[in-house]
């Protein structure tokens, strides 16, 4: 469907222009200078002829059947030229002019227009408000940046156009080869799930690299790049991290998952591996598309200068790989091969003054070692160097299969050396750390590959209960259900909870307490009063019917003071929950991503360590209990440092039913169970206090 825009037999430019400073003279330019081969056709009213080319009126005066036509007109003329094309059989638009949604609300409307006149004919729209594309399979430089890279593997995907000038600039000044580089813009009809669906299927690309400052759908973004994943790396560098701009979220849940963690969350569901910067987006993508992936994540390092080693094998470990342990033969082969002065363990030294030969015995000692996974050659151009023989050497010896990566150290001297590496596929870093940075996602992409089918188990559930308080919330305008309600929809999903009730006086808070058995706590239930404990809303382990009713009578007393204005609808009296480790479990509704689950310590360890992982449901078995190795404090649970040992089963399968109930009903915004009192490997473990949040009604809206 995105040949018309990729792959154009004939392509109009409505706004080519004789003025060499006006944007249309500029594209028409690049089309003719990367030497596009298809039938162009400039487009304006006011020119008889465009750089040697016939101009015409319109795409209908050159009786000339269109496949793309890009805008580069004013936006009050936008529509009326892309309707004209799409009457001479355009299926690709592309709108370079800017002036849409990014200017505000009459530029949105505008660019809606665009949208369903687009959907109207079939075509499909690229931009507004965007740079273009270059193919380079074709030789169509379909844009106003000036470069035109050489022929490559990678295709690049930018929500921003400056950052193409920027990558472009880039890949022209290291020799790097692109496939297609895309500007997406303001995203009014292809977006990146677009484009990710369509590289996948190009011959051309081998890896995807995206820049990103939103993603339209964050579903439908899961679904395909995880499936593109499977036969293509997906690299993204995300922008707008920061928790600046954040919406305030009354529970722990919310307030601690920002929208950088659903992306996190929702990169590392679908395989899509993450640059932490502009140049790591480069040294990954090129890592992948030169290199074969790991089979682990045993590093050697070959290096003629010690310090260098040394910082490469601590990059190694910072990254969470191992240093290959070189097996006693192969210590043996090196040390047989090099000086005595050198050094046959990894990293493995091979002085100063190496020859190229000597790189070459060491490189195929290690890459014969079973226990290698990957090898990171490092060079410092000193006295005796030879940088350029070297690499050559290095590219010859390079056949077994194993990743091996280049840090050539140095700027003039070694040049010439990344030039060979460049040529021949064999991806060359200026510093040991950002060839391990590569060689740990290429790893994380391995292992994603190899990793078993996900299962998402589901319980049987009576839904029309739950319905039955959502609606009984919603007629009275309150988005807040409390502990009393929230227990009983857990309880719905066969969380275990205490018994309890809701007390509207002192006398009926004695009559729940004699039901339910002493000792018993007491929780005031007010829609106003979200964080109970902190007002004295909350006592715990009331023995007698008179410390109940004290207790029932100075909430009430303190709450009137502190909070007059509060709805007090009474208290919760419930039994009180055998002793175990407090852990809070949590949901927040992300606006991209859906349901993000929360897990993590009660207490201190959650409000003020913030010792928490997430993860987007719906939930695996594996992933539920990958969310409990993600703490800090994962080796408190298992029962390190005397502390005893919690049943880890139960709290997988705990996160995964509050993942169904997350997923079941989107009516509900936000839940905390805190805490979830969970004991030994057997025990029952028990929802001690929840709370949940519903979405603003969107019949209120209406």
């Amino acid at each position: 469907m995105l040949d018309a825009i990729f792959n154009p037999a004939a392509i109009a430019v409505y706004g080519a222009s004789r003025n060499p400073e006006k944007v249309g003279h500029t594209v028409l330019k690049h089309l003719l200078a990367g030497g596009y081969e298809g039938r162009l056709v400039p487009i304006n009213p006011a020119a008889e002829d465009v750089l040697d080319l016939p101009c015409y009126p319109n795409a209908a005066a050159a009786c000339v059947p269109i496949d793309l036509a890009i805008l580069v007109v004013p936006p009050k003329l936008v529509e009326a030229s892309m309707r004209e094309a799409l009457d001479c059989g355009a299926k690709g638009i592309v709108v370079i002019t800017a002036g849409f949604k990014e200017t505000g609300k009459e530029g949105a409307e505008r660019e809606i227009v665009l949208t369903a006149l687009c959907r109207e004919y079939g075509a499909r729209m690229l931009g507004p408000n965007c740079l273009g594309l270059i193919n380079t399979a074709n030789k169509m430089n379909a844009s106003f940046a000036p470069q035109m890279p050489e022929r490559g593997a990678i295709s690049v995907v930018s929500q921003s156009g400056a950052l193409c000038t920027a990558i472009l600039d880039l890949a022209v000044e290291r020799g790097l080869g692109l496939a297609k580089l895309v500007s997406i813009g303001n995203k009014a009809d292809l977006d990146e799930s677009d484009m990710l669906e369509a590289l996948a299927r190009d011959p051309e690309t081998k890896v995807i690299a995206c820049y990103l400052e939103s993603i339209q759908s964050g579903n439908r973004f899961i679904e395909v790049a995880e499936r593109v994943g499977r036969d293509k790396p997906v690299v993204v560098l995300k922008a707008g991290t920061t928790q600046a701009g954040a919406r305030a979220a009354s529970s722990h849940t919310g307030s601690l998952a920002g929208a950088d963690i659903a992306y996190g969350a929702a990169f590392k569901r679908a395989g899509v591996l993450r640059a932490d910067d502009f140049e790591s987006l480069f040294d990954i993508s090129k890592a992948l598309a030169m290199q074969p992936l790991p089979k682990g994540d045993r590093i050697a390092v070959i290096t003629n200068a010690g310090g260098p080693g040394i910082i490469a094998a601590d990059a190694i470990e910072r990254q969470g790989m191992t240093v290959a342990k070189l097996t006693p033969a192969i210590e043996g082969k090196l040390r047989a091969a090099l000086p005595s002065s050198a050094s046959a363990a990894n990293p493995i030294d091979v002085l100063g003054d190496a020859p190229p030969e000597r790189y070459v015995t060491s490189l195929e000692a290690v890459m014969g070692d079973a226990g290698v996974d990957a090898v990171v050659v490092i060079l410092t151009p000193q006295a005796m160097s030879l940088p350029r023989e070297t690499a050559r050497a290095i590219i010859e010896t390079q056949r077994d299969g194993k990743p091996v990566l280049a840090a050539f150290m140095g700027g003039r001297d070694v040049a010439p050396a990344r030039a060979e590496f460049l040529f021949n596929d064999l991806p060359d870093y200026t510093a040991p750390e950002r060839a391990v940075v590569a060689l740990r996602k290429m790893c994380d992409y391995a292992a994603w590959k190899q990793r078993p089918p996900r299962v998402v188990t589901r319980l049987p559930i009576n839904r029309h209960r739950i319905e039955r308080i959502i609606e009984r919330h919603r007629r009275t305008g309150r988005v807040q259900i409390g502990e009393a309600d929230a227990k009983k929809i857990l309880a719905t999903y066969h969380f275990n909870v205490p018994e309890g009730q809701l007390a509207r006086t002192a006398d009926d808070a004695v009559a729940v307490a004699e039901h339910v058995g002493y000792p018993v706590a007491m929780k005031i239930a007010s829609p106003d009063i979200i964080h109970k404990s902190d007002l004295g809303g909350v006592k715990i382990g009331l023995r007698s019917a008179s410390e109940v009713r004290d207790a029932f009578d100075l909430m009430y007393l303190r709450l009137n003071r502190a909070m007059p204005e509060a709805e007090l609808l009474g208290a919760y009296v419930e039994a009180m929950c055998p002793p175990g480790r407090e852990v809070i479990l949590g949901m927040t509704r992300d606006p991209s991503f859906g349901p993000m689950l929360m897990f993590g310590l009660g207490g201190i360890f959650v409000e003020v360590m913030k010792d928490v992982s997430f993860n987007l449901a719906p939930l695996t078995h594996e992933e539920a209990a990958q969310m409990l190795e993600g703490t800090r404090s994962y080796a408190l649970l298992r029962g390190a440092r005397g502390q005893k040992a919690v049943d880890l089963q139960a709290l997988a399968g705990a996160l995964q039913t509050l993942s169904q109930l997350a997923t079941d009903f989107p009516e509900i915004a936000e839940m905390d169970i805190n805490p979830f009192m969970v004991g030994p490997p057997g025990a029952r473990s028990m929802v001690a206090d929840a709370r949940m949040t519903l979405t603003e009604d969107e019949r209120s809206d209406a």
